[in-house]
This record gives C-alpha cells, sequence and structure tokens, in this order.
C-alpha cells in the first residue's frame, strides 16, 4: 500500500492544479460564449425555455470535450491553459459559424424550436469531436 500512497500524495496536488486551470478555462469559454450569443439562452432558461437550455448545454458539452481532451494529453498545467484556450478560441468561431449556417437561430431558441436546439447541439459537439481528436493527434 506504500507505493500507492506515496504515488498519490505526489500526484494528487498536480491532479488538483490540472483540474483546476481545466475548469477555469471552461468557465471563462462559457462566460465568452455567453456574451457572444446572439441570444440570452440563460434568461430563456429561467423562463422554462427547453430549447434554450439544449443549447446552452451543448454549447458546455462542446467546449468541455475538447477541454478534456487537452486536459488528457497536457503534461504540465501551462499547456492545459495555452491548448484549452486554443480549443476554447476554435470552438467559439466554429459555434459561430454553426449558428450562422442555422437560419434564423436566435428567434427559433427564442420560440422555444425543439428540432433547432437539437440541430444546433449536434454541430457544435460534431465539431468539439473534430477538435478533440485533433488535439491529441
Amino acid at each position: 500500500m506504500g507505493p500507492v500512497l506515496d504515488s498519490l500524495t505526489a500526484g494528487f496536488p498536480y491532479l488538483i492544479l490540472h483540474v483546476g486551470v481545466a475548469v477555469g478555462v471552461l468557465v471563462a469559454g462559457v462566460m465568452i460564449y455567453i456574451w457572444v450569443t446572439p441570444f440570452r439562452e440563460i434568461q430563456l432558461i429561467r423562463e422554462r425555455n427547453t430549447a434554450a437550455a439544449i443549447s446552452f448545454m451543448g454549447a458546455v458539452l462542446g467546449l468541455a470535450i475538447p477541454l478534456a481532451f487537452c486536459l488528457a494529453g497536457s503534461v504540465t498545467a501551462f499547456d492545459i491553459l495555452i491548448w484549452g484556450a486554443v480549443v476554447v478560441i476554435m470552438q467559439l468561431i466554429a459555434f459561430r459559424i454553426v449558428d450562422l449556417l442555422i437560419r434564423d437561430i436566435g428567434q427559433r431558441i427564442e420560440d422555444d424550436e425543439v428540432p433547432a436546439a437539437i440541430a444546433l447541439v449536434t454541430g457544435k459537439l460534431a465539431v468539439a469531436a473534430i477538435i478533440s481528436a485533433a488535439v491529441v493527434s
């Protein structure tokens, strides 16, 4: 049991640091997403808009998935910070492109059109998967 506890004792601070950096990058990415999105998803969620909840959760997952791959492939906290910022920026650009490709997406989300939200999330998660694969290659 000694080597296991020694390993835990030595590695735990790095685990906390790396997870903390990744979560910090995720929170920053979500805040930027909220700022640049063409509609106010948080307010719509408070108003019980299902499409907005689907869209927002898809965005959070779309940011978290590449960050998780970044975390898995990184060696240092600085690595996570730099590559995490890169994948978040790439995702935010991709999200904006997907938003533009689906006509009147803001209005459709505000109108609680669940099919539009599902299409939006599908695009965002598809891009997240591709970016994730690129990060670990």
